[in-house]
């Protein structure tokens, strides 16, 4: 009873600390802000083309966060750039710069557990970045209000909400990532440098290899080509193998939950497209449901990162 009280106590401070570390950092308030002027810029832009081309719509807050406008991407294109770099820059050094700076010994020789600290690391990080997503999603919201100057409805807040917590949960994949590579490599140039490099790998060429495997392994059959589709066999393989991709995982879930419309995510069958014909859009609960196997593969591999750093660092050596 004793240990487990010490450590739950080790646990909240070193969340508080770094919390507090984190939102005083130079990086951190400058990416914020970086961020919250692309936010601005984006809706603005946003705003202008949905008074132009929206008349009546039930979910026109939802566009905000998807609509683009010319060579200017949406604002979910930026999330999902920010989110990654953001949560890399948190977490790459957070294990190997203890090291480095010969602190490591000394704060496990307090009344801290190796568990509390690595606990303690990635939840004050994750707190750090949600209190930067739920700005930035009050933010949009605020912004929507003010240049449409009509109130989202509570299905809309309710959706928005969802995709606020999926971004979270994504969001805790890459800190993860960063983490388990912060102990994995004493040198923090060379965890984030791993770390962006393996993003890089699957934001940008993982889709693009992920259709030349499904082409080589289930070649496509020409009587489908000659008619301008897809064999279903190799889009299958191929929507599974991207499925791998973290990146790929949270776009389904976004499209799943700010388009009601969206009624599958893989292909469509004829019972799926019952009241699509006249548009109409599914309740929140079925589109989560729809994306729930993505949802749970995000937070599967947020455990299963997790758990391997924090296997390897109850093993590794920590003295000076």
């Amino acid at each position: 009873m004793r240990r487990e009280g010490s450590a739950f106590n080790g646990l909240g401070v070193v969340m508080l600390k770094e919390l507090a570390d984190h939102l005083t950092s130079i990086r951190f308030v400058v990416l914020e802000l970086v961020v919250m002027a692309l936010a601005v810029v984006t809706v603005y832009v946003a705003a202008q083309d949905i008074k132009n081309t929206v008349a009546e719509d039930p979910f026109l807050f939802l566009k905000f966060f998807t609509t683009s406008s010319g060579s200017l991407p949406s604002f979910l294109f930026w999330l999902s750039l920010f989110v990654p770099v953001v949560s890399i820059g948190l977490a790459f050094d957070s294990i190997n710069g203890e090291h480095n700076r010969r602190t490591l010994s000394r704060i496990l020789s307090q009344p801290i557990y190796r568990d509390a600290l690595l606990f303690g690391k990635f939840l004050g990080a994750l707190l750090t970045l949600a209190v930067a997503l739920v700005v930035l999603w009050l933010l949009v919201i605020g912004l929507g209000l003010l240049f449409i100057g009509i109130p989202p409805g509570g299905d809309e807040i309710a959706r928005a909400f969802v995709f606020l917590l999926v971004t979270i949960v994504y969001a805790g994949v890459w800190l993860a990532l960063a983490l388990l590579f912060s102990i994995l490599f004493r040198s923090a140039a060379t965890a984030a440098l791993a770390t962006l490099g393996l993003w890089l790998f699957f934001f940008v060429i993982w889709p693009v290899l992920a259709g030349e495997i499904a082409q080589i392994v289930v070649p496509p059959d020409p009587r489908y080509a000659a008619l301008g589709l897809q064999t279903p066999g190799t889009a299958i393989l191929e929507q599974v193998l991207s499925r791998l991709s973290p990146s790929t995982l949270f776009g389904e879930v976004v499209v799943a939950i700010l388009d009601p419309t969206t009624r599958a995510l893989g292909p469509i069958y004829l019972s799926q497209l019952q009241g699509a014909v006249l548009g109409a859009p599914l309740p929140l609960g079925a589109s989560v449901l729809i994306a729930w196997p993505q949802i749970v593969g995000l937070l599967a591999t947020t455990i299963l990162l997790f758990v391997i750093g924090y296997v390897v660092f109850q093993r590794q050596e920590v003295r000076a």
